[in-house]
């Protein structure tokens, strides 16, 4: 994993596990080559290249920590500005239209309220996580939801940033398999 993402899942407050038996040979990186790599680079070429996927964040507008912690998100995604939008609970879901190309999508709901909403689900959260969902939108396609935490929770219990990871992957997954 890089520095950048490692510096971001600390600032999360996630543990990264490193292997007791060191690192695979070939797979060390001396710290001069991991100084000449510009993260910042990489950075500016995700951005100048085409989206591979587009991510829905579905929920109230996190604000204070929970905006910090939503920027983390973003980062340690590795999302440019032009994978993802965010749909506010007011938003109606009839107007959310699937992007021409036939780009996969993928939507996380951040609470238990906006997770019901999109999917027309009743259970609450706890029952909603860990299970891939579907986007209520009415036509024939299918957009996988992921529920988790809203964030405002999660910036006040960071115990459950462990779990908000979680999330994050099986949607990562979800995507990736689409």
């Amino acid at each position: 994993m890089s520095n950048l993402n490692s510096s971001f899942l600390k600032e999360m407050g996630i543990t990264e596990w490193t292997s007791r038996e060191g690192s695979p040979q070939g797979l060390e990186v001396t710290k001069e080559a991991a100084t000449t790599h510009a993260p910042a680079q990489d950075h500016h070429e995700a951005i100048q290249a085409e989206p591979r996927a587009y991510w829905w964040f579905f929920g109230s507008k996190p604000q204070g920590d929970a905006q910090t912690l939503f920027q983390n998100v973003i980062r340690v995604l590795g999302l440019a500005s032009n994978e993802w939008s965010w749909k506010g609970p007011s938003d109606s879901l009839s107007e959310i239209h699937l992007p021409d190309n036939g780009m996969p999508v993928v939507a996380f709901a951040f609470g238990g309220p906006a997770a019901q909403k999109i999917t027309g689900e009743r259970d609450p959260l706890p029952q909603l996580r860990e299970t891939i969902l579907a986007l209520n939108t009415g036509s024939d396609e299918e957009i996988p939801v992921i529920a988790s935490f809203d964030l405002a929770q999660v910036a006040a219990q960071p115990k459950d940033k462990a779990l908000l990871w979680q999330d994050l992957l099986l949607a990562k997954s979800v995507l990736q398999n689409i």
